[in-house]
């Protein structure tokens, strides 16, 4: 385990410098030289850690990043007892990570889903899928826990993710965290109706 006088590792520096340039740039506007580079990594090194070359790496950056996501949401759903003001919170701490950020770090996952759909079946898109899956699976469970059935709590789960995610891309591309907020309050009052 890292703490926080341990340097990374040359592997953990490549994934996180791979994160951070495919959600500020995407993953086609992302080089495997530049991700060395921001790793301050050789690109021996990159290719040591990932044999498979840019799609390796990415398909580990992806899951590096949905991880990052599901600590923000793990984070709101523990917060409150209260499912609605759960997703709420969720809404307001992406709102709020997003506008810190100056607006630049956005969905990885759902940008590199967005941008290799030519490949549906390819370990990126099995990597994204995967990622919401996952996210899908933390928000039915809260729900579950709160008294839904098991449909309704899958069903609504689905709606949650994909509002907050469509919420996201509009707040960055709009330079305003109102789309975050407003779709937060929305699904707050949706979950609240089902209980």
């Amino acid at each position: 385990m890292q703490t926080a006088t341990s340097p990374a590792s040359t592997r953990d520096r490549i994934v996180v410098a791979a994160a951070r340039l495919i959600q500020r740039q995407g993953y086609v506007g992302t080089g495997i030289k530049q991700i060395a580079k921001e790793a301050q990594a050789t690109l021996g090194s990159v290719y040591h850690f990932f044999p498979g070359g840019k799609e390796a790496v990415a398909v580990t950056a992806i899951t590096h990043s949905g991880e990052e996501f599901a600590a923000i949401l793990r984070e709101a759903l523990a917060g409150h007892d209260d499912p609605a003001a759960a997703v709420d919170a969720c809404a307001r701490l992406l709102a709020e990570a997003l506008r810190e950020s100056g607006w630049v770090d956005g969905c990885p996952v759902t940008a590199t889903a967005l941008e290799t759909l030519g490949d549906a079946d390819s370990e990126i898109q099995r990597a994204c899928a995967s990622a919401l899956r996952a996210w899908q699976d933390m928000v039915a469970d809260k729900l579950l826990r709160s008294g839904l059935p098991a449909t309704d709590a899958r069903e609504l789960a689905m709606t949650v993710i994909n509002t907050l995610e469509g919420a996201e891309v509009t707040a960055q591309v709009n330079r305003d965290e109102e789309p975050l907020l407003l779709a937060g309050r929305h699904l707050a009052r949706l979950v609240a109706a089902y209980r």
